[in-house]
């Protein structure tokens, strides 16, 4: 997917060329079709080959994977999963981003969640 939203569309080709260790060349042609029938992508014909598109944007698309993600390595604990982003980005989160998280906690504490 990422490759698929990072140039807009792709063709199976174009996919394994962008991959650092690709797989081959059937199992890129498959993993695009799981994604398509999961309504992640689509295809059109153009010439021999199909040329994949998302459906969805990145942010309505990534919902679903995270919360797979909290469900399946953090038991479903947003605590756990928050601590552990805070972890992986101690060096990196800025003040702002602190202040954002505090508002969006408290935000969460008023709305009773």
């Amino acid at each position: 997917m990422e490759i698929l939203y990072r140039e807009g569309q792709a063709t199976p080709r174009q996919v394994l060329e962008s991959l650092p260790d690709p797989p081959s060349y059937s199992a890129v042609r498959a993993m695009l079709k799981i994604l398509e029938t999961k309504g992640f992508a689509r295809h059109e014909a153009e010439g021999k080959s199909y040329v994949y598109r998302p459906t969805l944007s990145r942010s309505r698309a990534g919902r679903p994977a995270l919360e797979n993600v909290v469900r399946t390595f953090f038991d479903g604990s947003a605590e756990q999963t928050v601590a552990a982003l805070l972890d992986l980005r101690r060096a990196e989160i800025s003040e702002e981003e602190l202040d954002r998280l505090s508002r969006l906690i408290d935000q969460a504490r008023e709305e009773g969640r």
